[in-house]
């Protein structure tokens, strides 16, 4: 494939690029990608795993051990009680 020149545009401290539609569906990538540095060249691949994978797991294993409680304890606005729902 031909190099296909584009513009480094700023967001907000950071430069960053468009990459057309068309290129994103020739290789699949679509909401996440994984971006590493190889040998001097920015690489844009597919996640290597889905996003948040083995949350659940992980929320489920924090629950069954008893870490799920609140730290700070329950508290209030003081207006909280003027509130109609």
């Amino acid at each position: 494939m031909k190099a296909l020149s584009v513009t480094l545009r700023r967001i907000g401290n950071s430069l960053g690029i468009v990459i057309p539609k068309p290129l994103l569906a020739q290789v699949g990538l679509a909401g996440h990608a994984d971006l590493t540095v190889e040998h001097g060249a920015i690489v844009l691949r597919k996640p290597s795993k889905a996003v948040r994978a083995g949350w659940a797991d992980a929320a489920l294993k924090v629950a069954r051990d008893g870490e799920d409680k609140l730290l700070m304890g329950e508290f209030s606005n003081a207006a909280d009680s003027e509130l109609e729902w």
